[in-house]
């Protein structure tokens, strides 16, 4: 179950209570007149059963609250009562089946390119993952992997593509450019360093990295794990009770070849770079477009399973039924 939390003018809580009550995935329906003070109004509570809730926030906002008022949606861990188990049962689907798009988009929005932890972690992954290759360090690309951040910019891209709100792809566009630069820049930079310093093994300024030579070697193989990636990323992010790692692992096919990309200009291996440049832009590429199709198919096949005769909110005003 979810908690909805609604704020909204007095002038619009019967048209908001009556939109609530008109879905049956709905229980603890709570009114407090006047309860709101910035900005003023009712406030109005009700837990959702999760399948139920992308169509109770559409008929919702239908009503003017994302101007008028605000809405907001929480984790409700617990919920034990007769009701509950009610509102689970008649709400159509499964909850782990269901995306609910706004709670989506507010999870793949963000303004990355400003965010100074955005890319801190994606710097500090990116020289991890130097290091790894440096020394041919499988368990260092492991750590480097889980500290990658980029997925949920690339997730942001396809929510935006798959809705066809192009200004949305602009942001996490923007932010990934800036990132792997930046990542690029200062990896280079400390690469170039340890060799200076006479740090940089021979094994990797020969080439001989059987474990982790696979990073500047794009081919159908990689395709097909970007893919993977992508599909498996998406649905960790609209599942329920998906893995929390699922979404970690995605940067596999990332920010190791941005790392590769740093480690092999800052040695002079043209080759190198240009492979693990090809390897980037392919899995990019890849994760975004698996991502899009990801969130189509489920999107078609959850239409199909709510569709039904529509329910009377007539008594509703602005509903979109």
């Amino acid at each position: 179950m979810l908690h909805l939390r609604v704020v909204c003018p007095a002038s619009i809580t019967g048209d908001v209570v009556a939109v609530v009550r008109a879905e049956p995935g709905t229980t603890n329906l709570v009114k407090l007149t006047g309860a709101a003070l910035s900005p003023a109004g009712d406030l109005v509570h009700v837990d959702v059963a999760r399948e139920a809730l992308d169509g109770l926030i559409t008929r919702l906002l239908g009503l003017g609250l994302e101007r008028s008022g605000s809405i907001v949606v929480l984790e409700a861990d617990t919920a034990i009562g007769a009701d509950v188990e009610r509102a689970q049962r008649e709400a159509p689907g499964e909850g782990d089946d269901a995306v609910v798009w706004a709670q989506l988009a507010a999870e793949t929005s963000g303004r990355w390119s400003t965010s100074v932890s955005f890319h801190l972690f994606l710097v500090i992954a990116t020289m991890i993952a130097a290091v790894g290759l440096l020394i041919d360090s499988q368990v260092l690309i492991v750590g480097a992997m889980v500290l990658g951040p980029e997925f949920t910019p690339l997730a942001g891209i396809a929510v935006a593509v798959v809705r066809r709100r192009w200004r949305d792809a602009v942001e996490p566009v923007r932010a990934l450019g800036i990132g792997f630069a930046l990542a690029i820049v200062v990896t280079m930079l400390g690469v170039l360093l340890l060799q200076v310093t006479g740090q940089v093994p021979e094994e990797f300024l020969n080439g001989r990295r059987p474990l982790t030579s696979f990073v500047a070697a794009p081919d159908v193989f990689s395709v097909i794990i970007a893919l993977l990636a992508g599909v498996a990323g998406t649905l960790s992010l609209t599942g329920d009770k998906a893995g929390p790692l699922v979404g970690v692992f995605i940067s596999v096919t990332t920010v190791p070849a941005a790392a590769d990309i740093a480690a092999g200009l800052a040695t002079g291996q043209i080759s190198t770079a240009a492979g693990a440049a090809g390897q980037l832009g392919i899995n990019g590429v890849c994760i975004v477009v698996a991502a899009v199709i990801t969130l189509r198919v489920q999107r078609r096949l959850w239409t199909s399973v709510v569709h039904r005769p529509a329910r009377d909110v007539r008594h509703a005003p602005g509903s979109r039924e």
